[in-house]
């Protein structure tokens, strides 16, 4: 008699990670021969500037091809330190900085090494999603904060105060935000700190997008209250401002304390990152800054010609975002979920976007669109759009 086959099973926990299945039926259009515009990704189009590229290029031909400290080059940490005291008035030690394979996995050291199971962490609602699943994952409970289009998408200090329990352990905050662009103000985001720091509550700030804010508007962080010394935590990285993405290179800044323990994951994780990514790190940050100047200038004039374009289409209103490189129009006069007309778009205008809800509930009612794609085709997908709803 034949013994009946026992099959393996995965975890629970990664069964309820959310799969996005818009971009598996963009995959499909294409392959079946559609020519897709796509405003779903948030990949930079242009190339990484050549001086870092070459400084990747002559770490190789050095050989610089072994492991490093898991921390991280201790040159890259250096340059790090000098970028945050050039860009924030203060210096962190070389102690409070952790280099990592790209800035996500900073999200789940946070977590792990600040939060116990059963615990609770305020995130951004509509936020990046990420934030949510990693919370989970680590058996921790996200509470999302509602971004509201009255406040122009800035968190509010009064509805994290009210959503502050005896269990809220971490505050994370996004500023430039995706998906909606928003960045908060300098007020806002010393009443933040003020909550954490009474409430004894660390606090995740994310900042990649940090470099791409427009205008006369300046970025402004809460390390400034703290030095990263008690509980702001930096996450930052080189994937957008450098167009990076494809290089995966992280850096976090924080109290000595929780740097170490996040070190100490990186030790069994992932070992090092390679000394020739963290070579053309170094070359980006204290290298010329002008292509980086350049592509958001370029993106200033993307975002306004796709602001502009949205808000001529009935049913449609858009704000003008302040930093990033995404927007997030309001398309509840349309009569449509956020879910019914991003299948809308793809089905009828081969315009590829994602869901407000696939950043959180609150997203109900909003699309999110990248404008990390040319003017050429921004304009071309704008004209399809109007073409659909005037059909």
């Amino acid at each position: 008699m034949l013994k009946k086959k026992i099959l393996s099973k995965t975890a629970e926990k990664i069964e309820g990670l959310p799969m996005f299945e818009t971009l598996d039926k963009i995959q499909k259009l294409e392959r079946q021969g559609e020519n897709i515009i796509h405003f779903e990704i948030g990949d930079p189009d242009f190339n990484t500037p050549r001086h870092i590229t070459k400084a990747l290029y002559d770490s190789l031909k050095k050989g610089e091809t072994h492991y490093t400290n898991s921390m991280g080059l201790y040159d890259l940490r250096v340059a790090i330190s000098e970028t945050i005291a050039a860009a924030k008035g203060f210096t962190p030690s070389v102690d409070q900085v952790l280099v990592t394979p790209g800035a996500n996995i900073i999200i789940n050291f946070v977590i792990r090494c600040a939060v116990n199971p059963g615990e609770e962490v305020l995130i951004p609602d509509p936020g990046f999603s990420t934030y949510s699943s990693v919370v989970k994952f680590c058996g921790a409970v996200p509470i999302g904060i509602p971004l509201k289009e009255e406040n122009k998408f800035r968190m509010n200090p009064n509805d994290i105060k009210r959503a502050i329990t005896s269990k809220t352990r971490l505050i994370i905050i996004n500023s430039p935000n995706n998906p909606t662009g928003s960045l908060i103000a300098p007020k806002e985001m010393d009443e933040i700190y003020a909550i954490a720091e009474k409430n004894g509550i660390y606090l995740l700030s994310d900042e990649i997008y940090s470099r791409m804010v427009y205008g006369d508007t300046k970025f402004y962080s809460p390390s400034i209250n703290d030095f990263c010394k008690n509980r702001t935590i930096i996450l930052d990285g080189f994937s957008k401002s450098f167009a990076m993405t494809g290089w995966r290179l992280g850096m976090a800044i924080g109290p000595k304390e929780i740097i170490e323990k996040m070190g100490l994951l990186a030790q069994i994780t992932y070992s090092s990152v390679p000394v020739f990514i963290q070579r053309a790190g170094i070359a980006a940050l204290k290298g010329n800054q002008s292509e980086t100047t350049r592509m958001t200038k370029i993106y200033k004039k993307r975002r306004d010609l796709l602001v502009d374009g949205l808000n001529e289409i009935p049913g449609i209103s858009c704000l003008k975002n302040e930093g990033a490189f995404y927007v997030f129009p309001n398309i509840t006069k349309t009569g449509m979920t956020s879910k019914q007309f991003t299948d809308f778009l793809l089905d009828k205008a081969k315009v590829a976007i994602l869901s407000g809800t696939d950043f959180g509930k609150y997203g109900e009612g909003y699309v999110r669109l990248s404008y990390a794609n040319s003017i050429k085709n921004i304009e071309e997908a704008v004209e399809r759009i109007k073409k659909v709803f005037k059909n």
